[in-house]
């Protein structure tokens, strides 16, 4: 069993604490004592959530618990030298945190590597001069990782964005990646016709016009912005942030 098929279980119903923890241990707990996993657990984003009910401790899912405009979304972007994390480097990350509608933090910065190819240049415009003076990937990274905290992680094409951060967040001796995670491509499909949905194609076809493409900070607003058109259409029953993601992944449909 993984997290993700542990939070699956949560999210069909409460489990109690002995229960919680044996499924933690068998995942492969670093610590002997639940407080100590909690911690860390929390470190990474899991969407927990503790409560005391007649006597009993009971763990299901933070985001069952909260209105989705409540919480917090994270919009990000990165840009890469390559298309696989184990050998490529991320050199640059944008993220915006939206909660209420607005956007009420902002993130972005180049990530030192020691190289950058000629078509990824072509692609976004960053060179090599660009990020020789950046900071290091742990120094980014961790502020990063602070920024994002407990907050849904939403990205265009998710699975890229979060599969790398993931994978070199760990590699800096970071926390990883357990936050809940929504694509604004599938949630796009949903909700929005068209017969592309990449997002420079989005960006014209919605009257987005963000003059920048294919720069993690530009981008991460570009999928902001789909998701608010989005957002005019989500069905009325749509209450909390995990109806919210189950609608993205096509769990939740409309009712006509």
């Amino acid at each position: 069993m993984t997290y993700p098929q542990l939070f699956e279980k949560l999210r069909q119903k409460p489990m109690n604490k002995a229960q919680f923890y044996t499924y933690v241990k068998n995942i492969g707990g670093l610590y002997t004592d639940i407080e100590s996993e909690l911690e860390i657990l929390k470190g990474a984003g899991a969407p927990l959530y503790r409560e005391e009910r007649n006597d009993e401790v009971l763990f299901s899912l933070m985001t069952d618990k909260i209105a989705w405009q409540e919480g917090d979304l994270v919009f990000v972007d990165i840009e890469t030298n390559g298309s696989k994390p184990q050998s490529s480097d991320i050199i640059e990350i944008g993220a915006l945190k939206v909660r209420r509608g607005k956007i009420i933090e902002t993130f972005e910065s180049y990530i030192y590597a020691p190289f950058v190819p000629e078509n990824i240049t072509e692609l976004t415009g960053i060179t090599f001069e660009d990020i020789a003076q950046a900071p290091c990937r742990g120094e980014v990274l961790k502020d990063f990782r602070e920024f994002l905290g407990n907050g849904v992680f939403v990205a265009h094409n998710v699975n890229f964005d979060y599969t790398f951060l993931d994978y070199h967040l760990r590699q800096c001796g970071l926390f990883g990646l357990l936050n809940p995670k929504i694509c604004t491509i599938e949630l796009a499909k949903k909700t929005i016709p068209s017969k592309r949905y990449a997002l420079s194609y989005l960006n014209e076809l919605l009257g987005i016009y963000t003059p920048v493409s294919h720069r993690a900070y530009a981008d991460a607003l570009t999928s902001f912005r789909i998701f608010e058109i989005a957002s005019a259409t989500f069905p009325p029953f749509m209450q909390s942030m995990q109806d919210l993601i189950d609608f993205s992944r096509g769990r939740l449909k409309y009712n006509y």
